[in-house]
């Protein structure tokens, strides 16, 4: 007879006083030890009786045994996110599950499709089907493997379970992405996986390989996993039209189910995941949202509070000491740095100074590292045998890490969701509190830091914003849908528009696709870019293209070329082949080193950089060689640019806004009233200090108009001298996107005005031009000057001849299949891609609204430059919602210090510019008090 809740409940607690007498007594309890410790089961209540009710007795057996163990903080056998979602997914209702890393969201999601297929296994003499009947993706490889084996147990606990019936059935799993080898592939085919683990990837070419694509006729289930990582780029755009070509093919609709992290807004990525009908009608839905079901443990601490006149030398030994403390009191901890050079040195530092650490119990993950070192350190953070280990972003998603209790931060991670994320990994129970340090070592991320974690204690979360209309995506999918079979236009166009990013697909969108698909532009085919796709109208019965199958007259679309399958399934997916270019002077073409292709969407002809120790002056590039000339002027784009999350243009605002709630305290009641305030925030108290001597020293330098706010943007001007330079410093606090978009228009206009080189330097709380000291611009009227309805073109004709230009234009061709990595067996390099594109850029420039170049535009201006955020914020100023204060001063104020020393704000590998930003804070304090302290520094000294 099948066990009631109650029995369950029974035999929950003879476990649990079992495993606290194995173990010892462990005082207060740890409801995530061996056992929850002991309760007495006839006097609690059960939360989830229904839910329990709806599984089968072998199902709910397991369940309590594996995962579900009674915890008073859930009031029953599973948690929140879970007690929701396993009825929605029982019931084939649509789901986006919202909940923290550790929470149990993804297991919720197998849970109710394991009772299902057993369930349905057993009632059949034959048992399932020989195929798929679940598809779980993932955007990691990682995190594929890790649910992989996660899996196993499940399935073997119930098979164990059902034995004990004389019920003989079987639920197969497999994992299938770039790395299965074909004999695995061809036994899937022979024994189909009833559940299949893949990544948007593969199940794009699944879709088209003639004999897989019929095993995924029977799929019901669609798990999308880690879907607020996918949706803000274009391989959650691929995945997005990929499974609405699943809904086509499969029998019935799938269910869908999205697992995420803490995401905003939770309405768009719903409709992001169940997509579409034919009407234009998103699907229906239900959210699960459990976003802030976890108990966070969060504080900012900064090792002084004076982080300008403190040597650097001693900063950091502040730094290392508190590091050090943090790691010894826990069992495990996960260091984020903003870098990957960052995670080394970090780790690198620890070791030198403390005997603690050594190859033994501490270790760094990073993309750069080899698979097989990145797989040892994965593997050793599950067994928690690693009492330390530093990253940059590798570890944000993926392997469960049971015994990880912190996450310490080291300066900003730029966005409230990637806080949490990052911090979520600790404590990876229900239950257990979520322990997070972000450490900052620089006033501007101290600010940054500081309105973060007062966002994330109250709710707020970053917006998603995924890319719509993409064309080179379109490109993919149209050319993938068109080699399965021939098909009516309208029936690929629909597939495509039921898509959540191309729901507002125009029928000139279309059209621009269709002309480059079909290769309808005189000489494109001469460029070696041949046509991919035909389209025509079906012919009578007699005529040589008549396809019986449908209407005389019906718009047709199938495939161009003998080797179009070939070409599809070698070259689809939307991440780009990246390279490193080699540095040579102009001069005497002397190698002077290399440097990553992303770091060069940040150089304009003029700007310098720090390499090998020495300072280069940009002046341009030829397919993957960078020629500069010899400077000894000051740096403009600091070494770690390319490599730096941006700020989220969310949190940005609430920066802003937050600036001005200070001014409005530090009118009122000087520095205490800010210090009071502030010691509300998740502070320390040199952080409160540091803050609050920063403003106060911004606001007797230069006024408390020199401080940008939400209703206000502020222009420095500064005379260099000795540099021989204007120097303006814009204070944006909205984001390096925002920033550099605006800069760059604002940078044309003064270039046209002063007929001089503008260089350009950003941030993320503004940006800086710098022109020769003899030329001179209003750049307060430039910005008032810019016209929102002409931003984009604006933009557009800023572009022209860019190396940013030059290099999108090379990924998405690559995506669009214009340029081909992989051709009869041979495969064209990242760099051999660059100089095809640059061949073919001009010629596709001179097209009328050629497709893949009107995706680059679009792509670099909405996508990289956030240019609907400049167009708001330019029609704000139009308006008088928003004014501009400019400022001449002798020196940078004290918030503009970043920006005018750019170079030396990589908190981790700054070793030098403090030399730099005590000059500046010496002639602010000057000033103000004639040479002496000002009167605030003197009072928090004490």
């Amino acid at each position: 007879m099948a066990e009631t809740g109650r029995d369950l409940l029974r035999r929950a607690a003879d476990r649990a006083e079992n495993d606290v007498a194995r173990v010892g007594d462990t005082a207060g309890g740890d409801p995530d030890g061996p056992g929850a410790f002991p309760f007495d089961p006839d006097t609690v209540d059960i939360a989830d009786s229904d839910v329990l009710d709806r599984l089968d007795p072998a199902v709910r057996e397991w369940w309590v045994d594996e995962f579900g163990r009674y915890v008073g903080q859930n009031g029953g056998f599973f948690t929140p996110p879970q007690r929701e979602a396993i009825p929605l997914v029982d019931d084939g209702t649509n789901a986006l599950v919202c909940a923290p890393t550790g929470s149990g969201k993804t297991l919720a999601s197998f849970c109710a499709i394991l009772n299902d297929l057993f369930g349905r296994a057993r009632e059949s003499d034959d048992g399932l089907d020989n195929s798929v009947y679940c598809l779980y993706v993932s955007p990691l490889k990682s995190l594929a493997n890790d649910i992989h084996r996660n899996l196993t147990v499940p399935l073997s606990g119930i098979r164990d379970r059902l034995d004990n019936t004389d019920d003989d059935v079987e639920v197969r799993h497999a994992i299938r992405h770039g790395d299965t080898d074909k004999a695995e592939r061809q036994r899937m085919l022979e024994e189909t996986p009833h559940i299949l683990n893949t990544t948007p990837e593969t199940l794009a070419i699944l879709l088209n390989a003639p004999k897989f694509r019929e095993k995924l006729r029977s799929v019901e289930y669609v798990i999308v996993d880690e879907i607020h990582s996918l949706a803000a780029n274009k391989r959650g755009t691929h995945l997005s039209v990929s499974v609405e070509r699943l809904e086509t093919l499969a029998d019935t609709s799938p269910t869908r189910i999205g697992c995420s992290a803490t995401v905003e807004p939770l309405e768009a990525m719903a409709e992001f995941l169940v997509g579409r009908d034919d009407t234009g009608s998103s699907r229906a839905y239900e959210i699960v949202d459990t976003r802030f079901v976890r108990e966070f443990d969060l504080q900012l601490e900064c090792p002084t509070d004076d982080l300008i006149n403190t040597p650097r030398s001693a900063v950091q030994s502040g730094f290392y000491d508190r590091l050090h403390e943090l790691i010894s009191t826990h069992d495990n901890t996960l260091v984020f740095t903003n870098t990957r050079s960052g995670a080394e040195r970090v780790l690198e530092n620890l070791r030198k100074r403390f005997d603690a650490y050594g190859d033994g119990n501490s270790g760094c993950h990073h993309g750069s590292l080899s698979k097989e070192r990145r797989t040892a350190v994965e593997a050793r953070l599950k067994d928690g045998s690693l009492d330390v280990v530093t990253t940059s972003t590798s570890l944000e998603l993926g392997i469960d890490m049971p015994h990880l209790d912190l996450v310490v931060q080291v300066g900003s991670p730029k966005s409230v969701a990637s806080l949490l994320q990052r911090v979520g990994r600790a404590g990876h129970r229900l239950g257990q509190v979520v322990e997070g340090r972000v450490i900052a070592l620089d006033r501007d991320e101290l600010v940054e830091c500081a309105v973060m974690l007062d966002k994330a204690e109250s709710g707020f979360v970053d917006r998603v914003f995924v890319p719509e209309n993409a064309q080179d995506v379109a490109a993919q999918h149209v050319y993938g849908m068109a080699i399965n079979a021939v098909r009516r236009e309208s029936e690929i166009l629909r597939t495509l528009r039921r898509a959540s990013p191309y729901r507002d697909y125009t029928d000139a969108e279309w059209e621009r696709l269709l002309t480059y698909l079909t290769a309808d532009y005189d000489g494109l085919e001469d460029k070696n870019v041949y046509a991919k796709v035909w389209r025509d109208k079906n012919d009578p019965p007699n005529g040589e293209h008549h396809h019986p199958e449908f209407d005389v007259g019906a718009p047709l679309m199938g495939k161009r070329g003998r080797m179009a399958r070939v070409i599809y399934m070698t070259n689809i997916g939307t991440i780009p082949d990246s390279f490193t270019c080699d540095v040579r002077t102009r001069q005497t073409d002397e190698w002077v080193g290399q440097l990553d292709e992303d770091y060069l969407d940040t150089l304009e002809k003029g700007d310098v950089f720090v390499l090998g120790g020495d300072r280069f002056a940009y002046q341009y590039r030829r397919g993957s060689k960078v020629y500069v000339d010899r400077t000894t002027a000051q740096p403009t784009v600091p070494s770690w640019f390319s490599e730096r999350l941006p700020l989220s243009y969310d949190l940005g605002r609430e920066i802003a806004a937050f600036q001005g709630n200070l001014l409005d305290r530090l009118a009122e009641g000087g520095p205490p009233a800010v210090r009071e305030w502030l010691r509300g925030f998740p502070v320390d108290e040199n952080s409160v200090r540091a803050i609050t001597r920063l403003f106060d020293e911004q606001r007797r330098y230069a006024g408390t108009e020199s401080v940008a706010t939400d209703d206000r943007f502020v222009v420095e001007e500064v005379l260099d001298r000795e540099q021989y330079r204007r120097q303006f410093y814009v204070h944006s606090t909205y984001g390096r996107r925002f920033n550099d978009g605006l800069s760059r228009l604002v940078a044309a206009r003064c270039a046209r005005r002063s007929n001089a080189n503008v260089q350009v330097a950003v941030a993320d709380n503004g940006f800086s031009l710098s022109m020769p000291l003899n030329r001179k611009v209003d750049v307060g009227a430039v910005l008032r000057d810019l016209d929102p309805e002409t931003v984009r073109s604006d933009l557009r004709d800023a572009l022209r001849g860019t190396d940013l230009l030059q290099r999108y234009f090379r990924i998405n061709a690559t995506r669009a299949l214009m340029i081909l990595k992989r051709y009869k067996g041979y495969e064209k390099s990242a760099a051999e891609q660059q100089v095809s594109a640059e061949m073919l850029l001009s010629f596709a420039e001179d097209l009328d609204e050629f497709a893949v170049i009107e995706e680059t535009y679009r792509e670099i201006t909405e996508d990289k430059l956030n240019v609907e955020a400049i167009e708001d914020a330019l029609a704000a100023l139009g308006r008088g919602d928003v004014e501009i204060v400019t400022t001449e001063l002798d020196s940078p104020t004290p918030r503009a210090f970043g920006l005018a020393t750019l170079l030396a704000s990589d908190v981790v590998l700054a070793e030098d510019g403090s030399a730099v930003l005590q000059e500046f804070h010496e002639r602010v304090l000057e000033s103000i008090d004639d040479g002496g302290e000002a009167e605030d520094v003197t009072i928090e000294g004490s």
